[in-house]
């Protein structure tokens, strides 16, 4: 069982504000870093030294938190290399949408994601997916058709963008 760890707040707000730079960052930060410790509460050793376990887990997620988004940016680019250097800004609304996708997308299982890639990015026939998975074409059927499905609603479950100011955008069948 961990000890009031209430008093280190202090500590680990300034640790991750130095980390992130960030106000609203570093207490996502900070909040993520709680929720681990409370989580891996059984890692800690009684007597050691709990500030120096807590700012050890704020700096490990932050790391974390960093390698995550270089690798999804690197995705991004692979997938859409043309989308490095648009010849206007996109709009906060478009920005916010793709966010909203690629976050659905990558939320999906690995059977799921990489089906729907192999589809709607690579654009292979049912039966090239077939082939490539080693699978019978009606697997690839019903997965792709599960992996729409599973798209479709962590989608539906996104905070809404006002239609007015919604660009249109569609799930690729």
């Amino acid at each position: 069982m961990l000890p009031d760890i209430r008093s280190h707040l202090p500590a680990l707000r300034r640790y991750a504000m130095v980390l992130t730079r960030d106000a609203d960052r570093a207490e996502d930060l900070v909040q993520e870093s709680l929720v681990r410790a409370l989580a891996g509460a059984s890692t800690w050793q009684p007597g050691a030294n709990l500030r120096t376990w807590l700012l050890s887990i704020v700096h490990n997620t932050c790391v974390s938190g960093w390698r995550r988004e270089q690798s999804e940016r690197r995705g991004l680019a692979q997938l859409f290399p043309d989308a490095a250097e648009p010849s206007e800004p996109p709009s906060q609304i478009a920005v916010v949408e793709a966010h909203q996708v690629m976050g659905a997308l990558l939320r999906l299982p690995d059977g799921a994601r990489d089906i729907l890639m192999l589809a709607a990015v690579e654009g292979l026939s049912y039966r090239e997916i077939a082939e490539v998975q080693g699978v019978p074409l009606g697997t690839v059927m019903s997965r792709l058709s599960r992996a729409r499905e599973q798209l479709r609603q962590q989608l539906a479950a996104a905070p809404p963008i006002p239609a007015s100011r919604r660009p249109h955008l569609t799930v690729v069948e």
